[in-house]
């Protein structure tokens, strides 16, 4: 079949992580802009801020002070998302849980099922479509630098190999040192995606639930193994690496390609060549540098697409702190870069109507979208930063 023909036709494509379709309509991008306009961003932050709570020495708006760090720093958030230290709650139980579709089942089918008609009048509707649980976790704030206007785009490989140091040792602590189950790292770069200070940082989550997103993923993954005998990113890897249409950048151990199935308009999905479960196999400074290497040329192509401080957010999925053997091998590494910018430093793509009350709809499609991105150099820019010639 000719996969060119999807440039010009809207269609859906779907996504075996997430499990649903995705609208591609490529002819909409001819259509005129008169939506809101956003200001280009350019990098003109000081070295050094005053009046940042997290360059070093400074004061954090929840009062600590923060030490004269060098390198990477990480400290408990100060404004937490979750509590690791809180009431229990122990939502009310059904007394009849073989009904659990109630709404659609009639008396007389359950008494034909063996419940005493009386009985099932008296079940309590609330607690089965009023769910709650407690989560009890912690966050984390991991500042990439001392350097108050470097972004990951502004570092050099060494510099960024110590950030994934940090992410490895974060996760090694947590998993050893508290009950919790999952620790979503990421960070959202830009004013336009929420991030509320401009100094670079990245944020971990650990929450003793596994989240919605990984937790779709690792069961569509884990259904993908025990149907096929094999592993569903190695599969998709093996498909792209013969394509080589959507790869946007390589090195000996990572590959970063627009998804058959992305969303938003220059997404990246990451994969590891290996077929490693946690970043913790990242054993070697090569093995800690060949990510930072791939993790930099996305950042420095983002950059250069529309010449801006390009936003986006960024997040590791990888195997739970704790699982099943069964969730840690049908895991694989993987990074997803998920920006919003559309068709120039002004135009975003906003998720609104159809995407939030149908599916998920793009404009230009994939392959487009990484033909952009494959004219971006990165190197002479990098050799730049690390003083090359």
């Amino acid at each position: 079949m000719d996969e060119s023909v999807l440039d010009d036709i809207s269609h859906r494509r779907y996504n075996p992580l997430r499990d649903n379709w995705i609208l591609v309509s490529p002819h909409r991008t001819k259509r005129p802009w008169l939506g809101q306009q956003e200001t280009q961003g350019k990098n003109t932050l000081p070295d050094y801020d005053p009046e940042c709570y997290l360059c070093p020495g400074n004061k954090r708006s929840g009062g600590a002070q923060n030490p004269d760090f060098k390198n990477t720093f990480v400290f408990v958030n100060d404004f937490s998302a979750v509590k690791e230290e809180q009431a229990d709650y122990d939502p009310p139980q059904s007394d009849a849980s073989f009904l659990v579709v109630l709404g659609l089942l009639q008396c007389q089918v359950a008494i034909e099922a063996g419940a005493n008609a009386e009985s099932y009048r008296r079940i309590d509707k609330t607690s089965l479509l009023l769910k709650a649980e407690g989560v009890k976790g912690k966050c984390y704030v991991v500042c990439f630098s001392p350097a108050h206007n470097k972004t990951l785009a502004d570092m050099s490989i060494p510099e960024i190999s110590t950030i994934v140091g940090t992410w490895q040792s974060l996760y090694r602590d947590v998993q050893s040192n508290t009950p919790f189950r999952s620790i979503q790292i990421f960070e959202n770069k830009g004013a336009a995606m929420g991030c509320s200070n401009p100094h670079p940082h990245c944020q971990a989550w650990t929450t003793s639930h596994l989240p919605e997103e990984p937790a779709a993923e690792l069961k569509n993954m884990m259904e993908y193994q025990q149907a096929h005998g094999s592993c569903m990113l190695c599969d998709y890897l093996a498909v792209e690496l013969e394509k080589r249409e959507r790869i946007v950048a390589e090195n000996d151990a990572w590959v970063a390609v627009c998804p058959w199935w992305a969303f938003w308009p220059f997404e990246t999905l990451v994969l590891s060549k290996r077929c490693i479960k946690t970043i913790l196999e990242l054993e070697s400074d090569k093995d800690r540098e060949l990510f930072a290497d791939i993790i930099s040329t996305i950042a420095i192509k983002y950059d250069n697409l529309f010449e801006t401080q390009f936003p986006y957010s960024m997040g590791i999925h990888q195997a739970p702190l704790r699982g099943t053997d069964e969730e840690h091998a049908a895991n694989h590494v993987h990074l997803h870069f998920l920006p919003p910018l559309l068709r120039s430093a002004t135009v975003k793509k906003f998720q609104v109507g159809y995407e939030l009350l149908a599916e998920p709809q793009r404009d230009i499609t994939p392959e487009q979208a990484a033909r952009r991105l494959q004219g971006l150099g990165a190197e002479l820019y990098r050799k730049k930063l690390e003083g090359g010639s």
